[in-house]
């Protein structure tokens, strides 16, 4: 079986977008309700535009599945674009003036061309709907062994909620979430947001924000230690940073680790034989500032990913720019866009997050089918509640 992986295909106003995973186990039953619900969710949240009218995602499997259940072949997902116009010139004209933030002036200059188009096409975080595809998919397969993901909006400019999410709570907070046009477990604070993302509408501006995921029911050991390219944590902020718009990235404390000492940043183990029946085998911290990773590896307490999405780089007023054809100062092309998409980018980074989750879980306990990936989940959980497996001996040469 190949690893766990997946690419995407499509530009923003093509015909579809397309998204091919591999590595998926036979037998593994496909929630296509979950993954659709995902994807409309990923439309959702107040600030959206024009477009998430337009659009009605859902996903089709091409290849891959026979009677709602994976084969093991390469699995194809497809998700039309309604509003498929690229080789439309009066729709989609030539973009020669690029905006500031975005790629139109790096891609123009890399591909040797003064049009934007292309570059921007491709570059339109309406790629992203092909990520939460993959991650949703993800996430049906966590299930399977008892993992869950659960992500949210943290803040909106200077409105963040202060709001604790535990294991135990998270099945509410999610409730609170799903109540909340910005996506926020906090009704007060989603006030504020909206009340700030339609300021900056008025400004002809956009905002950005911080947007957080959790992942629970991971047992230690999910990752590596031993090469870097097997770290956890590393592959989590490479899925993160790759997300349109997203600027930085944290796990756990985050850059919060530079101001403490190691006394206030490490957090303390213990061993509690009432618990060992659970996913942190009975190993417990009364703080969780690693983020559940340490060494690359899942500890077995949450994982706790924040990323900083910036605002969105198409404004309404545009921004001072240049004509790439002749070099005149002129204003930023605008392409129909959102004031803000911080909601949307929630839902992004937990599927994305969930991916990077399941991608080391599959390469810890994977399998051609099912049957194995449980059995081989099982007999770990199994002989880690039976270390020490072979103890060392108490006689003294």
């Amino acid at each position: 079986m190949p690893p766990l992986n997946y690419q995407t295909a499509g530009e923003s106003h093509g015909a579809s977008l397309v998204v091919m995973l591999t590595g998926v186990p036979a037998g593994f039953s496909l929630d296509i309700d979950f993954i659709n619900a995902e994807l409309s969710r990923r439309q959702g949240g107040y600030g959206r535009g024009g477009r998430q009218r337009i659009e009605q995602d859902r996903v089709e499997f091409l290849t891959g599945v026979r009677r709602g259940k994976a084969i093991g072949a390469p699995l194809t997902m497809r998700i039309v674009n309604n509003d498929s116009r690229l080789d439309d010139l009066q729709k989609t004209p030539p973009v020669y003036r690029p905006r500031p933030g975005h790629a139109d002036l790096a891609g123009s200059i890399k591909w040797l061309t003064t049009d934007c188009r292309e570059t921007l096409e491709r570059a339109s975080a309406r790629e992203t709907a092909s990520r939460v595809a993959a991650g949703a998919v993800a996430r049906c397969l966590l299930r399977e062994l008892g993992i869950e993901a659960f992500g949210f909006v943290r803040s909106i400019l200077d409105a963040a909620t202060t709001a604790e999410v535990r294991g135990d709570n998270w099945q509410h907070m999610r409730k609170l979430r799903d109540e909340s046009e910005t996506y926020c477990p906090d009704a007060k604070v989603t006030e504020r947001q909206c009340e700030i993302i339609r300021r900056a509408k008025i400004d002809k501006d956009t905002v950005g924000g911080l947007v957080e995921a959790h992942v629970f029911g991971c047992p230690p050991g999910i990752g590596s230690s031993m090469d870097w390219t097997t770290k956890l944590d590393a592959r989590i902020a490479y899925a993160v940073m790759g997300i349109q718009a997203f600027k930085a990235v944290e796990i756990g404390l985050g850059k919060e680790c530079a101001a403490r000492v190691g006394s206030a940043v490490h957090d303390a183990i213990r061993f509690d034989a009432t618990k060992v029946d659970t996913p942190n085998l009975g190993f417990v911290r009364d703080s969780n500032n690693a983020g559940g990773t340490e060494g690359g590896m899942t500890n077995g307490q949450p994982v706790v990913v924040r990323g900083t999405m910036k605002p969105i780089a198409t404004l309404l007023r545009g921004m001072a720019s240049v004509d790439l054809n002749t070099k005149a100062p002129e204003h930023s092309a605008y392409e129909r866009s959102d004031v803000c998409a911080v909601s949307a980018a929630s839902v992004v980074m937990e599927n994305a997050v969930a991916f990077e989750v399941a991608r080391c879980a599959m390469e810890k306990f994977g399998g051609d089918s099912m049957v194995e990936l449980r059995q081989n989940f099982e007999n770990y959980l199994r002989l880690a509640r039976m270390l020490p497996l072979d103890p060392p001996s108490m006689t003294i040469a």
